[in-house]
């Protein structure tokens, strides 16, 4: 299939050869028909399989293919809802290339930076607005923005969208919506709140889902390092002594992590810049662009902060902490690997993580690869072939999935979505 299969307009299509798009997506095969015909959507698919395409082209297709007419000033007529400051301009910047041509208008609109500019933007008159909920909301409680011409409303990243507690804002915009309108409902994850959200808001929709819900990247090498807390940071920097290491976005779990990470990366004369929550918006985008550049070898982030990067070869993600959500794993592994590429995905797990590990592993259906030879390895390892049980077909439990039981049994760690007994942890681990 090709991109003049779905009967997109010269214009778009000339912009779609500009970037290089020879296939379509699975996404994109499957969303645009659907998109295209004004039907309802429910997508599910992960970071960096063409999701703001999917979208983005069908909408350009139907505004430049029936202009609204009769009106003093362009009204906003499509309405991308985002969670974060970064996937808002991820997505303004794909809408202000496939639509180079066509004449239509956007406007990105995000908290944090003035909204005088943002202001004036929407004064001349757009057609299409990406916005977070915060300063969205803002903007029309003071009159500057008006929702009732919407025709297509996306609410992309639910998922992260229900994490960061803007549920109560997605209502309050929804209610302004008209009736009449087409949404467009985009989540990596389908939890039950998920589900249940959509069906408040879609009509008989049509759903299509790329890849199965939190399946990571095919083409992502997952591996593993059992270090205990206090040494996280010696290993960090050990292996960034391998130049084999291109680049990385380090994870980390709170803010303040991030920053001491970083401070420690400078001290040691390594390249590396924090983003978070808490840094200004011309902070972050300075950082990102200093990374994408290559000035900056190590970009250290936090899941919010990190959602909706896209970063063209990215050679390595480091889980310096692991998630508290499992599906977060996915998420993050997802900077890396992308539209096909290959990369590689490194974590590290302390005594206390092992079982968010557990459910990781679980959570994906695979064992991520135990590293061994590094010089600050935790004492509880996994078992070597010589661990195994010659009577037993099946190998030995690991002995950090034991200790992880005992763990969760106490009240300790934090283990996302831990699997079930019998499931992860054989009931007779400890007599095996």
């Amino acid at each position: 299939m090709s991109f003049e299969t779905f009967g997109l307009c010269p214009e778009i299509l000339r912009a779609v050869k500009a970037r290089n798009y020879q296939t379509p997506t699975p996404i994109q095969e499957k969303a645009i028909p659907h998109v295209m015909e004004g039907k309802d959507l429910l997508g599910c698919a992960q970071t960096g399989t063409g999701k703001t395409a999917a979208f983005a082209l069908p909408i350009l297709q139907r505004l430049y293919g029936s202009p609204a007419g009769g009106r003093k000033r362009r009204a906003v007529r499509a309405l991308v809802l985002t969670p974060t400051r970064e996937l808002a301009n991820q997505i303004g910047d794909s809408f202000g290339a496939y639509g180079r041509h066509t004449g239509l208008r956007h406007v990105v609109v995000y908290g944090g930076v003035s909204q005088k500019p943002q202001a004036q933007a929407l004064h001349q008159g757009i057609d299409i607005l990406v916005a977070t909920p915060g300063r969205l909301l803002d903007l029309v409680s003071q009159g500057i923005v008006n929702l009732g011409g919407v025709e297509t409303f996306v609410l992309d990243e639910a998922d992260r969208m229900l994490d960061m507690g803007f549920i109560h804002d997605i209502r309050r915009i929804i209610d302004k919506l008209p009736v009449a309108r087409q949404t467009l409902f985009f989540s990596a994850t389908m939890p039950a709140e998920i589900q249940r959200l959509s069906g408040t808001i879609l009509r008989n929709p049509v759903r299509v889902a790329a890849t199965p819900a939190a399946t990571p990247a095919e083409a992502v090498e997952h591996s593993v390092y059992f270090v205990e807390k206090q040494t996280k940071g010696e290993l960090l920097r050990h292996l960034l002594a391998d130049d084999s290491i291109k680049n990385a976005l380090v994870f980390t779990r709170t803010k303040h992590g991030a920053d001491r990470v970083a401070r420690q990366l400078v001290r040691a004369n390594l390249r590396a810049e924090a983003i978070h929550g808490d840094k200004s918006q011309n902070v972050r985008e300075r950082a990102l662009a200093d990374f994408k550049r290559g000035r900056t070898r190590v970009l250290v982030a936090t899941d919010i902060a990190a959602r909706g990067l896209d970063i063209v070869d990215l050679s390595h993600v480091i889980n310096y902490d692991l998630p508290v959500e499992s599906e977060s794993y996915v998420h993050r592994i997802g900077r890396t690997g992308r539209a096909g590429a290959s990369g590689i995905a490194l974590s590290f797990c302390g005594i206390e993580e092992r079982p968010s590990l557990a459910a990781i592993e679980q959570l994906i259906r695979k064992h991520l690869t135990v590293v061994e030879d590094h010089p600050f390895r935790s004492e509880l390892r996994p078992p070597r072939k010589t661990d195994l049980d010659p009577h037993r077909t099946q190998r030995a439990p690991r002995p950090y999935m034991i200790r992880a039981e005992e763990l969760m049994r106490e009240g300790r760690g934090n283990p996302g979505r831990p699997p079930q007994p019998g499931e992860a942890f054989p009931r007779n681990a400890r007599n095996a």
